[in-house]
């Protein structure tokens, strides 16, 4: 009788822990990029740049989170998710930093404080 390969490495009580050991490091590092981002956010409060970093990482850190559960339950709609939300990130950093630029060329500094001027 051949066993199936998939159910024994399922029902395997050291690779499950083995996994979820892995699981639960990814987890740790997914967590730990997004409470990084919401310090400089937090912390930061000067700075546009740092905070527009700051919300990147946050939107990575949500990314590697769905790769990482995606792959853990072996499910590609978690990874198209991600992807789609690499396409906005990107959208919103290139117009983010395209009105820095063009408010830079306006008043010649970026600080927040001068930041409600933009109001129309």
């Amino acid at each position: 009788m051949v066993k199936n390969h998939f159910f024994h490495k399922c029902h395997d009580s050291s690779n499950l822990s083995r996994d979820n050991m892995l699981l639960i490091n990814y987890l740790s590092v997914a967590f730990i990029l997004f409470i990084l981002g919401v310090l400089g956010i937090i912390v930061n409060r000067k700075n546009i740049i740092i905070l527009l970093m700051s919300v990147e990482l946050m939107l990575l850190s949500i990314n590697f989170l769905l790769l990482t559960i995606s792959s853990f339950i072996d499910d590609l709609n978690g990874q198209i998710f991600a992807f789609y939300i690499l396409v906005v990130a990107a959208a919103e950093s290139a117009i983010g930093l395209s009105i820095l630029v063009a408010y830079y060329r306006v008043k010649g500094s970026i600080s927040v404080k001068f930041i409600n001027l933009l109001k129309g």
